[in-house]
């Protein structure tokens, strides 16, 4: 079959294809109600489920009844929350009371939460529609699931949030919440072709979220727009005493941070990191051509060479807390877990303490060296993946190019700006410091409308 003939990702104008923060000001308009919006939404589903397997689980006569509610509240005229009547698609490794959490694994088929994480209740309370969850890889690793790429369905949507990922991609929810540990969030959307952010480590509270690894989860957001990602991202931000990684803060205004313009023109540092070793040549065409069009704007920076040791040290913490995290299924049955989850379980296993706690002495002298950088520039930028998604399912892509960020809890953003030799869509990335989240989307704003002009 050709290429052309497997593409699911419609241009065809529609309700689904308004973004999110058009839809919510139909919406507080009068012009559109959340029982259209959501009715839309199932109907992409309808047509293109088969074939994409986005989600894991979905109930229309669930999502429906809570449009008719959002719709009933709003004729009585009371303020409406941010997200009044938008659905949003939840990872299936995030609680919810109403619908099925069962991680992507055999072992928790069926499992039914009796109370929603954090950040579910936090998007009821802003009037979101839960759609349904989206598929995850077994227990957020490495294991590819079910999901296919909408732009090619012979390639990989990425992992570990394909669903979330693949479901924006393709009409079928204006937003979706994912996770990254490495490059869960980063990965999938620069492989399907839409906005993933990845905030600041700590900013959305995890309470309720499947732990694999307490010093690297991040809470991530996906949508076709910088706005979308970041009014998703400015909902879900908060502090929660159950999560020892949250903090008490102002609330950060991500959204409107986001929406303004930038009070200097911003200056963007090309930084390659050791993954670039990696990079498949449309990629590398592809990032010539962006820091030449940026000319005087964007200077080519080399980072110092005690960054390539973020990868390993990386690797060590995140297989020593999966081993401790995800212990209680390997020992319920090793043998019903993926073959990639079992060695991540055992691997984890045989790093010493010492290496362990020797891994986590990087974390903060590299990201002094990041803010050297960042003291002079508005932001990195660097490829978000090696290249296009690849063929076939017996991965989910490489995240050589996520895990420093993750590993040293900076926010980081991918956009769908470049496009490889045989069509399908390659992200540019751009990383900036902790806790302005904001800026960082402003600087992105700036750069696509930039390109744009």
């Amino acid at each position: 079959m050709a290429v052309e003939q497997q593409k699911i990702v419609t241009n065809s104008p529609g309700l689904v294809d308004l973004s999110a923060l058009e839809a919510r000001q139909r919406i507080a308009d009068g012009a559109l109600s959340a029982v259209e919006l959501t009715a839309a939404c199932l109907r992409r589903i309808a047509t293109g489920e088969e074939a994409i397997q986005a989600w894991s689980s979905i109930d229309e006569g669930y999502a429906m009844g809570q449009a008719e509610r959002l719709d009933a509240y709003r004729r009585t005229g009371q303020p409406l929350g941010p997200l009044h009547g938008l659905p949003v698609g939840i990872k299936d490794i995030i609680d919810s009371r109403d619908l099925p959490t069962e991680n992507g694994c055999a072992l928790d088929a069926g499992r039914r939460p009796d109370e929603d994480a954090w950040l579910v209740a936090r998007l009821r309370a802003a009037g979101a529609v839960i759609l349904g969850k989206t598929v995850t890889t077994e227990c957020a690793y490495l294991a590819p699931a079910k999901t296919r790429n909408p732009h090619n369905l012979e390639h990989t949507p990425g992992g570990s949030s394909s669903g979330s990922a693949a479901a924006v991609a393709s009409g079928m929810v204006p937003l979706a919440v994912g996770t990254q540990t490495g490059g869960s969030v980063i990965r999938p959307a620069s492989y399907c072709g839409v906005v993933g952010f990845k905030p600041t480590f700590g900013l959305i509270p995890r309470s309720g979220v499947l732990r694999t690894s307490r010093r690297l989860d991040t809470v991530g957001t996906f949508g076709r727009t910088i706005a979308d990602v970041a009014l998703l991202a400015d909902v879900l931000a908060g502090y929660d005493a159950a999560d020892l990684d949250t903090t008490p803060a102002a609330a950060p205004r991500i959204l409107d941070t986001a929406l303004s313009e930038p009070p200097v023109t911003p200056r963007l540092a090309f930084v390659k990191t050791p993954a670039w070793t990696g990079i498949e040549a449309d990629c590398a065409e592809g990032f010539a051509e962006l820091v030449a069009a940026l000319g005087d704007h964007c200077d080519e920076v080399e980072l110092p060479r005690i960054f390539s040791e973020g990868a390993a040290a990386h690797r060590r913490i995140m297989l020593t807390e999966i081993a401790h995290n995800l212990r209680h299924y390997y020992d319920r049955g090793s043998e019903r877990l993926a073959e990639e989850t079992r060695s991540a379980i055992e691997e984890g296993r045989s790093i010493s303490a010492v290496d362990y706690l020797s891994a986590h002495d990087w974390r903060e002298p590299l990201y002094a060296g990041l803010e050297e950088v960042l003291e002079r520039y508005d932001a990195i930028v660097t490829p978000a993946v090696a290249g296009e998604a690849p063929a076939g399912f017996g991965s989910t892509g490489s995240a050589a190019f996520n895990v420093l960020w993750s590993f040293v809890g900076v926010p980081a953003v991918t956009l769908p700006l470049l496009t490889g030799a045989n069509g399908l869509p390659i992200g540019v990335q751009l990383v900036g410091r902790r806790h302005a989240d904001g800026r960082l989307l402003r600087t992105a704003r700036w750069l696509v409308n930039t390109l744009g002009a």
